[in-house]
């Protein structure tokens, strides 16, 4: 599991008209750090609110259990109406794997919430979906029947008892379902038609459920010996789809559940609709995403496209979702705003402007200030990630020759490899002048008794290693990219050769640079075994980086010379 990892939860509590309550428990989740709620959706018809927050797994139990518990105390479930399926106050919770977490890791946090509810409260609590124990227990809506309702008699069951908690009926609070499951994306797909019956006949086309066979000749539905419905499956599997027609924008659409992203990605959805509209005399226009979505959603979807055009994939981030908008419609019928609609990027602290969301003026402008940083650390990884755009640009060049259509993968391939270590060095310009203050703040801590004196020591300790780390993690990423310029320089575009090698000497300079600074912060520090293996690592990387660079320069120089 990545330390960065995120999963998102979505509870659903038994309360949507009295917007106290909803409060108090929303507040439980908010007052947990590393947790950040995104959407509180209430409907007074259904009193039933869905509450949307994402975050680190661990906090993100820690959210998901404060707010079970603050809602278990709060609402009535015996005093409970409304439209939807319920059987308890928190009726749903599942976890969803966002980014940097698998399935089977999300399923260990699911469990783990489930016995913390199921210990700590009076609520009995059942698995669902990937994490559910038994089979007839993965669906929802089986574990749910006879609703809350029910559930007195259900619970003493001896198949129905529950994964944790005591098999005991709970009147105020009845019981919940935990569980696991792939992240839902809420898709509409646009049609230049206004016919539902049209729109239906492409979304029984697409989705998994397909359509019932008919009789060709008396028209009657097709039935096996039991009486079921026989039917054709659609294209797209774990997509639930249907036609209808929107009012408000004078269309039709096909409304689709994608359920398993894994399974059928947005733009496979997507041109499924395209091509079975385009046989029925059709034309999608554009598309809609409803709610948010995981980063990697469109980032799929743009490099299917660009795939689709034969170009190169080592594009920005930005312009990779870029290519994704435009290619699915998503801003035909509203502008498309990825901050607002990728989950990811609504987790991004937008206090804080970094150094690399400066103008190039402004960043010269903050270097040459009065302030210690950004300092030399900082301009070495920034000198890095130039020198290695200027690689990635001479692999998109490539990609794009006249007469290399053959050679669009390969070079396809360099310059993804490329955009990653340059989003690296991008980071570690900010990582380095961070590094700095963290040193200073801990140099300012209080040194009164012995206990802050130790303390303190222990913050410099700390602080000195990770300002040495920074540095060398500069210095392996530019090393590495100098693999990428000398493979631009032996088969790349001769046109751009020498950017490849300005990208060079960029490489070299960022990895002497970088040197300085683990040298300068190695300077005093106490764990001499570490300093020793720092040291000689860089000292060989510097050397390496040296002979490589030489190659360059002659593979350059005999080409200029021709």
């Amino acid at each position: 599991m990545s330390p960065n990892a995120l999963i998102e939860c979505v509870p659903n509590f038994s309360e949507g008209r009295d917007m106290s309550v909803i409060q108090k428990i929303t507040d439980e989740i908010i007052k947990v750090d590393g947790v950040k709620l995104l959407d509180v959706d209430p409907g007074k018809a259904t009193n039933r609110t869905v509450v949307t927050f994402v975050g680190h797994p661990e906090a993100v139990v820690v959210a998901a259990f404060n707010a079970i518990k603050k809602a278990g105390e709060l609402i009535d479930m015996s005093k409970h109406s409304g439209e939807h399926p319920r059987m308890g106050a928190t009726d749903v919770c599942p976890l969803i794997p966002i980014s940097g977490i698998s399935m089977e890791e999300t399923v260990a946090y699911a469990k783990k919430l489930g016995e913390m509810v199921g210990t700590n409260t009076n609520i009995p609590v059942y698995l669902y979906e990937e994490a559910a124990t038994k089979e007839d227990r993965k669906n929802l809506a089986t574990i749910r029947t006879g609703e809350y309702e029910g559930l007195a008699n259900k619970i003493t069951n001896p198949h129905w008892t529950p994964d944790y908690g005591q098999p005991v009926f709970n009147p105020k609070s009845g019981a919940t379902v935990i569980g696991a499951r792939d992240f839902l994306v809420a898709y509409n797909v646009n049609l230049n038609t206004t016919s539902v019956r049209r729109a239906n006949s492409v979304a029984f086309d697409v989705r998994e459920n397909g359509r019932v066979k008919v009789d060709p000749v008396t028209g009657k539905n097709l039935t096996d010996a039991n009486g079921e419905a026989l039917r054709e499956p659609g294209l797209c599997k774990s997509v639930k789809a249907i036609g209808w027609y929107i009012e408000e924008y004078g269309i039709a659409q096909i409304s689709m559940n994608l359920t398993n992203i894994h399974v059928t990605p947005l733009h496979q959805a997507f041109d499924a609709c395209v091509d079975s509209a385009a046989k029925r005399g059709m034309r999608v226009t554009g598309s809609e995403l409803v709610g948010l979505v995981p980063k990697k959603v469109l980032i799929d979807a743009g490099k299917y496209f660009l795939k689709k055009q034969g170009r190169s994939l080592g594009i920005s981030e930005k312009e990779i979702i870029r290519i994704a908008v435009k290619s699915l419609g998503l801003d035909e019928l509203s502008p498309f705003d990825p901050d607002k609609k990728i989950i990811e990027y609504l987790l991004e602290d937008h206090t804080q402007k970094s150094l690399v969301q400066n103008t190039l003026t402004e960043f010269a402008n903050e270097t040459a200030s009065e302030s210690p940083a950004p300092g030399g650390g900082s301009i070495s990884a920034y000198v890095g990630s130039l020198g290695v755009s200027l690689g990635v640009m001479v692999a998109n060049l490539s990609a794009h020759k006249k007469g290399w259509d053959d050679k669009i993968e390969y070079f396809s391939d360099w310059a993804e490899k490329g955009q990653t270590l340059k989003d690296e060095l991008l980071r570690l310009v900010d990582a380095d002048t961070n590094a700095f203050k963290e040193i200073m703040d801990a140099f300012s801590l209080p040194k009164s008794t012995d206990e802050e004196k130790a303390q303190r020591k222990q913050a410099i300790h700390d602080a000195t290693k990770g300002a040495i780390e920074v540095p060398m993690a500069v210095m392996r990423t530019s090393f590495e990219a100098m693999s990428l310029l000398l493979e631009m320089v032996k088969s790349g575009n001769p046109n751009s050769i020498t950017d490849a090698g300005v990208g060079a000497l960029c490489c070299v300079t960022a990895i002497r640079g970088a040197f300085m600074n683990v040298k300068i912060n190695c300077k005093g520090f106490s764990d001499v075994v570490y300093v020793q293996a720092v040291v000689s690592e860089g000292e060989k990387i510097v050397q390496q980086s040296f002979l490589v660079q030489e190659e360059i320069e002659k593979i350059v120089s005999s080409l200029l010379d021709q």
